[in-house]
């Protein structure tokens, strides 16, 4: 299922997806929880990031979380082991379609459909492992959604380098808006899908810090030598957008992003 990571494999993102989980736990994982027992399966574990929130908040779950970066697993098997250190994890190196002759009870899916070339199929796999009566959900962001003041035609320049970039790999940057209709088209029943959203003033210095900065520009500046290599920007012009882009944390700027949740059931 892999398509390329458009943001790398770095220390830096790293920081920034821990940053991101940190900072919007209760906003992604609230309302979901599982009974202690149930087979989980967390599909596209990165470096732990969601796993910690899964464990903590559904104690006695029988996680089994996998990824295709050995990387990213040996990052996510310490984070669990410090910020978890009771959980009990099935940690594998594997792609979702490996996965045979298994059920699992719940299925979460975090950042990982905006990274496929085909999210359908990826759904359909999943739909498939789940038992009877089972549930998945998914979190994805949409790049569309962010907007912010002080308004910035170089600002929105460098953030539609990152959605066109994630476009050219594979990947859609703006898959939150899709996820009802992918997960219906998948063959899932019930689906419901509600936005999630992020709102960032001077007020709310801790989503300044974590989530505009830490998290959106963050994740933007990642980029960087890929839109210069792509011609998409030149140094000058990237350098300029990130100045303006910096200004909606800045005392008097805002910023606005929506994720999307959804549940759907087999």
């Amino acid at each position: 299922m892999g398509t390329d990571y458009v943001h790398g494999y770095t220390p830096a993102e790293t920081r920034r997806l821990t940053d991101q989980a940190g900072t919007l736990a209760e906003l992604l994982h609230g309302g979901t929880t599982y009974p202690p027992g149930s087979r989980v399966l967390e599909a596209g574990c990165g470096v732990g990031a969601q796993t910690v929130q899964l464990v903590t908040r559904s104690p006695g779950i029988e996680l089994t979380s996998i990824d295709i970066s050995e990387e990213s697993l040996a990052q996510a098997k310490a984070r669990v082991a410090e910020h978890a250190p009771g959980a009990t994890v099935d940690w594998r190196h594997a792609d979702l379609y490996d996965l045979r002759d298994e059920k699992f009870d719940h299925v979460f899916v975090c950042f990982v459909l905006e990274h496929l070339a085909d999210p359908v199929a990826a759904l359909v796999r999943l739909r498939e492992l789940l038992n009877p009566g089972g549930t998945i959900t998914v979190i994805e962001g949409d790049h569309g959604s962010a907007f912010f003041h002080p308004r910035s035609p170089r600002a929105q320049a460098v953030v539609d380098c990152l959605v066109d970039l994630q476009a050219e790999a594979g990947g859609d940057a703006l898959i939150g808006r899709r996820l009802q209709p992918l997960l219906a088209q998948a063959g899932y029943d019930d689906v419901q899908v509600g936005p999630r959203t992020v709102y960032a003033d001077q007020n709310v210095p801790h989503l300044v810090d974590g989530f505009t900065r830490r998290t959106f520009i963050a994740m933007v500046e990642s980029v960087r030598e890929r839109a210069i290599a792509a011609g998409l920007r030149s140094p000058a012009e990237w350098a300029a957008g990130i100045r303006d882009l910096d200004l909606a944390a800045e005392p008097g700027g805002t910023f606005h992003y929506t994720f999307f949740k959804g549940v759907g059931r087999t």
